[in-house]
């Protein structure tokens, strides 16, 4: 039998990108993983690995320096890396949101700036939407942007941002009044600012302020920050497009994008949980034979895998319509609703399946079980997805009677 979560189709482009990316994180990731995750120590020379290898560049156009390559390239190859350790995959994640904004909303004078560096991995990027009392609430964000003649103010609190102290880039989401009448629609009066700052800790320019990384349960080494703007000026010209009012419909792009690499994620690390557990299996004996002779763990395994072939599927079918220019909000949504609910379910089913030892720190077992419940909520909760997925089903099944 292959091995599982193999996609048909491919071009010989994309299955040798795979095969570099997929030896890099067994020889660069996988020895050095749950050490420096126990350590909650930033993966550097991982980094610098993925540099050398152009990934910062994967899908931005080759006129600025990229590889431009497709989403459906980039999932595959987060899925690859998130098998190594899921950290990494948050990296790039939100670096490449930023990009594809940048790519698909940016004037010309940005994409100019910004995309070739981003493409060199010499600019990291972050995004920021969420907020303290914000939750999934996006229309309840009361960060705000005044204009004050060719520069805005900005002041606010911003959370959990990925990358807040090593990126250089941030695409900030916050309430702009100005051009927008009182009564507009909460989502038609946001903008998104593209922020240039020093990386690190502390204030990393004159009113943007980086506290420090979140003490996490997992999803460590990437360091996940607050990020506070007190009187924060940034120029008319950083506004992501220009143009005022319709930062909502930007970052909703972005977070299609995102929502597609979180599945993914939820892939690689199911994947890892299932080669941990079905290794495990055969090396465990009780009762006179290995524990993948008893029925139970077989049942476990079919299971697993199951559900490890069903996400992979759904992944690349929802990076498949996006990179064909289609709306992909369903698509995405159920992807990423499946993979991170089956990831959680073959994780636990891993852990069981190691018995006692799944505790113990010692086995990668134990990380992975830490890291899976991240992606229930990264990029939106599974009860967001379904809203979205019940919305979207209603428009396209509706009633004609």
């Amino acid at each position: 039998m292959a091995r599982l979560a193999q996609t048909a189709g491919l071009t010989d482009i994309q299955q040798e990108i795979l095969s570099t990316v997929r030896d890099f994180v067994d020889k660069e990731i996988l020895p050095v993983a749950t050490e420096l995750e126990h350590r909650d120590e930033y993966p550097q020379a991982i980094v610098d690995g993925l540099k050398e290898l152009g990934l910062f560049g994967l899908m931005i156009p080759e006129e600025y320096g990229g590889l431009g390559e497709s989403l459906l390239t980039y999932a595959l190859c987060v899925e690859e890396i998130a098998r190594g350790w899921m950290s990494v995959s948050g990296i790039i994640n939100t670096h490449f949101i930023v990009a594809y904004m940048l790519k698909q909303h940016g004037t010309q004078e940005q994409k100019d700036h910004f995309l070739p560096r981003m493409a060199a991995g010499d600019i990291r990027g972050a995004f920021s939407m969420s907020e303290p009392a914000l939750g999934s609430d996006v229309s309840a964000i009361t960060s705000k942007a005044v204009k004050d003649g060719d520069e805005y103010v900005l002041n606010g609190q911003k959370m959990w941002l990925t990358n807040g102290g090593t990126s250089s880039l941030v695409a900030v989401l916050v309430r702009s009044d100005e051009g927008h009448p009182e009564g507009t629609a909460p989502h038609k009066s946001m903008t998104t600012f593209l922020v240039e700052k020093e990386p690190g800790f502390g204030e990393v320019r004159p009113g943007l302020t980086i506290p420090g990384k979140i003490d996490k349960m997992g999803y460590k080494g990437v360091d996940t920050t607050e990020l506070i703007m007190d009187g924060l000026r940034i120029p008319a010209d950083r506004v992501l497009g220009g143009v005022t009012g319709r930062g909502f419909y930007q970052m909703m792009d972005g977070v299609e994008v995102g929502r597609v690499n979180v599945a993914a994620r939820g892939c690689g690390v199911a994947q890892r949980a299932f080669e941990l557990g079905v290794q495990y299996a055969q090396q465990r004996h009780t009762f006179g034979k290995p524990i993948a002779q008893h029925q139970a763990i077989q049942f476990k395994l079919a299971e697993m895998a199951t559900k490890v072939e069903a996400a992979h599927a759904m992944m690349v079918n929802a990076a498949r319509k996006k990179d064909s220019g289609e709306r992909n909000d369903l698509e995405a949504g159920m992807a990423k609703y499946l993979a991170s609910e089956y990831c959680k379910e073959v994780v636990e089913d891993a852990f069981r399946i190691h018995g006692g030892y799944g505790f113990s720190k010692e086995y990668e077992i134990e990380r992975l079980y830490r890291e899976a419940p991240m992606l229930l909520i990264g990029e939106g909760t599974a009860e967001i997805q379904k809203m979205i997925i019940g919305r979207r089903l209603l428009e396209e099944y509706r009633f004609q009677g």
